[in-house]
């Protein structure tokens, strides 16, 4: 890729399939996916549809009754070899199709009882939180959201302000690793520390870390952990990953069941009926390219565009970003300037008169009557980008007035 020899910005939109007339702004929404890759995916359901029931029915997984002519199944050898990028073992983790599957996956798998409680916080994606919620539901437990005090905090707050919230009925914690919204990263170690020592049991949403910012999955202590590939990894869509704690996988069950049905933890996950797994087998070679690309680099030009493009938006339209460089990755989010609503329907006005009459993708939040934007930097964006972000919400800021 262009990357390897030190280009940034429009130069690397080459090696993306990225319509050239859109400044795309919003890469941490649904990923986007080298073209490299989709060539190695596309390569892979060639070579499926050539021997489809001898690679999906002997080659990709452990199949009950069904003799494996690989001496180590393929999604077993590239669930491997992406534990390994993410500071795990790959006995630990299997495939899903995102973080959201894999949250479904933990939830509908433990057992409530009437009166116990999920505490949930205000920053929590919610696809996640409806999960819970309709799991509470069923069980006739309940969800308790704790407000994060993210505004001026120190990790300290953060942390104590989950563990106030506990109580005993608490029986487990859903976080995210990296807000969605917000573009937070918060102290997950911390919290699963203060967790355990209050009996709670915690299941991590990384949704956007893998690729994103270093990932020692182990080392957090969680109980569980969910998250893409296809945000920040460079992998196919719909390439998620969960990992489950040794003394945690018993019992775990994908949302769908087939026959890998109490065969062990990877072997239900690894077969839930036919599909396309393409995405999964070709995620090792989308970290290979993204390591070969120059990791630190590409991490490096990520953040420092997003943080200083954060600033530099915050100065044109006299707004603030919350907090300290060290809070955000490769995304944050600022607020916009005074005018253009507080709701939720006027930030989706917004977004879209952005898209399509100035050709800017960006998503648009509505948060405490304010709206805010959220960049985020790839490979293929450049300071100029953003300025014409800027330029945009100022004109329209005008026509406002």
């Amino acid at each position: 890729m262009v990357i390897r020899e030190g280009r940034f910005g429009r130069a690397a939109r080459a090696d993306w399939g990225l319509d050239p007339e859109v400044i795309y702004l919003n890469h941490c929404t649904v990923g986007a996916v080298p073209l490299a890759v989709l060539q190695a995916q596309q390569d892979l359901r060639l070579e499926i549809e050539r021997r489809p029931s001898q690679f999906l029915l002997r080659e990709l997984a452990r199949l009950p009754g069904v003799r494996s002519w690989e001496a180590e199944p393929r999604l077993r050898a590239a669930a491997a070899a992406v534990a390994r990028f993410l500071g795990a073992q790959g006995d630990d983790l299997v495939f899903v199709d995102n973080a959201t599957a894999g949250a479904n996956a933990v939830l509908r798998s433990l057992h409530f009882q009437p009166g116990d409680e999920i505490l949930v916080t205000d920053h929590g994606y919610g696809g996640v939180t409806l999960v819970a919620e309709f799991i509470a539901r069923e069980a006739g437990a309940a969800i308790d959201t704790v407000q994060l005090p993210l505004r001026g905090a120190t990790t300290a707050d953060v942390v104590e302000a989950i563990a106030g919230a506990v109580t005993d009925r608490t029986r487990l914690v859903v976080v995210d690793h990296l807000t969605s919204e917000a573009a937070r990263i918060l102290p997950v170690a911390e919290i699963a520390e203060r967790s355990h020592e209050l009996g709670v049991a915690v299941l991590c949403d990384g949704a956007h870390v893998p690729g994103m910012l270093p990932l020692d999955i182990e080392s957090l202590g969680v109980d569980w952990y969910c998250a893409n590939l296809h945000k920040w990894a460079w992998a196919p869509r719909g390439t998620g990953i969960l990992w489950a704690r040794p003394d945690r996988q018993a019992g775990l069950h994908p949302p769908i069941l087939s026959w890998g049905l109490d065969r062990g933890f990877t072997t239900e996950f690894d077969w839930t009926g036919t599909r396309d797994p393409s995405g999964w087998l070709a995620a090792p070679f989308a970290i290979k390219l993204l390591q070969d690309a120059g990791l630190d680099e590409v991490r490096a030009h990520n953040h420092g565009l997003a943080w200083g493009g954060a600033q530099f938006l915050a100065d044109a339209w006299g707004t603030e970003v919350e907090g300290d460089e060290n809070w955000y990755g490769s995304m944050v989010t600022v607020p916009l300037p005074e005018g253009f609503g507080g709701a939720a329907e006027d930030g989706a006005r917004l977004r879209d008169a952005l898209l399509y009459e100035d050709g800017i993708e960006v998503p648009v939040s509505a948060r405490g009557g304010r709206l805010s934007v959220r960049i985020s930097a790839q490979v293929y964006t450049e300071m100029a980008d953003i300025e014409c972000l800027a330029e945009a919400v100022l004109s329209r800021a005008g026509r406002c007035a």
